[in-house]
């Protein structure tokens, strides 16, 4: 359950701004219903409001973009990037020409599961965007397909795109006493044989398919790059606990 929260405003998502069933099944479950509840989430959580500038890493087919663009005033403003080229292609010429506010570019970045014949790693990309320019900084479905590396360098770029008194809120699966419990009890609905420290895979041989981090490393590692990591924090049903927000584990972070 969620505290306080602001209202969150009724939104219709315009039909032509549905991609392709082909584009919406590879980043599965429902294109609408997972926006629309993330949507929820940036306003119930992160209190955005619709004039801030917010940059979504790893933005897909648009799916967080497209309730967006129903909230956003022309004040506000919205970038996106992602590694698939074709959920990129599709948004700049569905959404951007309708919504001139709403920009989308490609990282060809490495990942062997997502994009293997990349050029870029993500222990070492910089987000291209210049620093303290976003009020607001998301990621889901981001941080459980990044490995340690590409982990601490994209929350040290979030710190650095962040303005002051920014947000972010990013989902991720985090490794502590429950969720561990639940994993050795078979209650999960994800397997994570391949144990590291600080971290767990589904499987050795396609690394970034599905990571978990132990979350007092993921916490440590945050604050280290300078966030501030805010309670609660919000846990998810993937490794099946019972009382839960999402599917997912949801971290909301601010730069002080």
């Amino acid at each position: 359950m969620l505290n306080s929260q602001p209202s969150v405003p009724e939104i219709i998502i315009p039909d032509e701004l549905l991609p392709p069933k082909e584009l919406r099944l590879s980043v599965g479950g429902s294109f609408k219903a997972i926006g629309t509840e993330f949507f929820r989430y940036f306003i119930e959580i992160a209190g955005l409001q619709p004039d801030e500038a917010v940059l979504d890493v790893g933005c897909g087919v648009g799916r967080m973009a497209v309730p967006l663009t129903q909230y956003l005033s022309d004040r506000g403003s919205y970038e996106g990037f992602d590694i698939v080229e074709s959920g990129i292609t599709w948004c700049q010429s569905v959404i951007s020409p309708r919504y001139p506010n709403f920009q989308f570019q490609r990282a060809d970045l490495y990942n062997q599961y997502y994009n293997p014949t990349g050029s870029e790693e993500a222990s070492n990309y910089r987000f291209p965007y210049s620093d303290n320019h976003f009020d607001f900084v998301f990621l889901t479905s981001v941080f459980t397909h990044i490995l340690p590396d590409g982990l601490e360098n994209y929350l040290k770029e979030i710190y650095r795109v962040l303005k002051p008194g920014g947000r972010t809120l990013v989902t991720a699966f985090l490794l502590n006493e429950k969720s561990l419990s639940c994993l050795e009890s078979g209650l999960s609905t994800l397997e994570l044989p391949e144990i590291f420290e600080n971290y767990r895979l589904a499987d050795k041989r396609f690394p970034e398919s599905a990571v978990a981090y132990e979350e007092r490393f993921f916490v440590a590692l945050a604050e280290q790059g300078g966030l501030r990591v805010n309670s609660p924090l919000y846990y998810g049903s993937w490794c099946g606990r019972e009382d839960f927000l999402s599917v997912q584990d949801i971290l909301l972070m601010g730069k002080p």
